[in-house]
């Protein structure tokens, strides 16, 4: 009795851990946590402003100077430490895509690439031409350039059957390829006084970590320390430390083993989605999105203009350049009017957009109004994709009735799982 009253316990704990897992995975949940973090930064920073800015501007730095954490404070470590490892799960996902995923075929890619292109130089251009003259203008323009995925997916999972399925592939190649240039500009756009000694050593680091990739040592005994050693030589170098997570995760391997039941890449995302969605884009959104929303602070008409506008100009004419240069062609189910709630969706730009704006303008004052204005712009580009999608039509295959569309998430996410977790699943249904 004991026994079957402690198995049956031990069941309903996985089922209740897997089932958590599978919900956090969902891009709904990720978009909805985001969502109410920001809603808490932004009433905590209105209501509280000198408790909000006391709490995340306080000091918490460690180890000796020469190691350049010292002077680290809370916001830092979020921005630099835990987007770390968010942006590692960006770049499992870039090695995936270039390896084995959409981007793989250099046709099937150029739709993509061709609208993330557009999408990155119109918003510049915009923000460039609406702020000419005023100071920062020339580092604000990189701020609209970036789409935010995780938003994005969710905001296109709220549309459910009315968005065909080729828009959701599309946007996932055009994300990667964003991130692709979004980590660019980071790394050489907005990187100051870099220290060759501290680089050479991160690259020595990962050429180690790459060796133990090859020869599948994958223990996380030896990964976790190399992984902050990475981390800490890349921050001490002058590169904001991010780049090391996407570093590392592109040297992950994409493709099992015969005696693997799943590679390494994939098992790591299945197990850092779920800590990203619930922990680090929301503790990212509360540290970076407490603005005030007095009318002072609605400035920056050329980020929010360039980030919404922009997005909605050049991913479309990306995209025609590229079919009409022979380049590449619309996936199937896809028409040229769904190229509109695409540029709506890539001018979601959020996370990213708000990590650029953290590094490209010093003044606090700036920083909140840009800030203030990537929020106008997602929120506007959302809303206005939702009513875009309600009244584009699909146009490819049967309507999928909502209740059966949620049931195809939630088996799309069940499949990911491993196959032990899928094994006792099955168990548990038999029974």
């Amino acid at each position: 009795m004991d026994d079957r009253h402690h198995n049956t316990t031990a069941t309903m704990t996985r089922r209740a851990s897997s089932g958590l897992a599978v919900l956090l995975r969902a891009e709904t949940t990720g978009g909805l946590l985001l969502l109410g973090a920001t809603v808490a930064a932004l009433v905590w920073a209105n209501a509280a402003p000198g408790g909000y800015h006391a709490v995340w501007s306080t000091r918490a730095g460690l180890g000796p100077a020469w190691l350049h954490l010292a002077d680290m404070h809370l916001t830092d470590w979020v921005a630099d430490a835990l987007l770390a490892v968010f942006f590692f799960t960006v770049g499992l996902e870039l090695r995936r895509e270039l390896t084995v995923g959409t981007l793989a075929d250099r046709r099937s890619a150029a739709l993509p690439v061709a609208a993330a292109a557009g999408g990155m130089l119109a918003p510049a251009l915009l923000c460039l031409a609406l702020t000419h003259g005023t100071d920062g203008a020339s580092r604000a323009w990189a701020i609209p350039v970036a789409t935010d995925i995780a938003f994005a997916l969710g905001v296109l999972a709220l549309a459910g059957p009315r968005a065909p399925a080729g828009l959701r592939t599309v946007l996932l190649g055009l994300a990667v390829a964003d991130d692709l240039g979004g980590i660019a500009l980071i790394a050489l756009g907005f990187s100051s006084g870099i220290a060759v000694g501290w680089l050479a050593a991160a690259a020595v680091l990962l050429a180690v970590v790459a060796v133990l990739h090859r020869h599948r040592w994958e223990s996380p005994g030896l990964h976790l320390p190399l992984a902050v050693a990475v981390w800490v030589c890349v921050h001490a170098a002058g590169i904001h430390a991010t780049v090391a997570g996407v570093a590392l995760g592109l040297l992950v391997r994409v493709h099992p083993d015969p005696d693997e039941p799943e590679a390494p890449a994939t098992r790591l995302e299945r197990h850092l989605a779920p800590i990203s969605a619930a922990v680090i884009l929301p503790a990212f959104a509360l540290s970076a999105t407490g603005v005030s929303l007095t009318p002072s602070a609605l400035l920056h008409r050329g980020v929010a203009v360039g980030l919404l506008a922009g997005k909605l100009l050049g991913v479309p004419a990306g995209a025609w350049l590229a079919v009409r240069l022979h380049l590449a062609r619309l996936p199937d189910g896809l028409r040229w009017r769904h190229l509109i709630p695409l540029g709506l969706l890539a001018g979601i730009g959020y996370t990213v957009s708000l990590l650029i704006t953290r590094l490209a303008l010093g003044d606090s004052d700036a920083v909140e109004g840009a800030s203030t204005a990537i929020l106008l712009a997602s929120v506007a580009a959302a809303l206005l994709v939702l009513v875009a999608l309600r009244v584009i039509p699909a146009g490819a295959g049967p309507a999928v009735p909502s209740g059966l569309a949620a049931r195809r998430v939630g088996d799309a996410a069940v499949a990911d799982l491993s196959p032990s977790v899928r094994s006792e699943e099955q168990e548990e249904q038999e029974t």
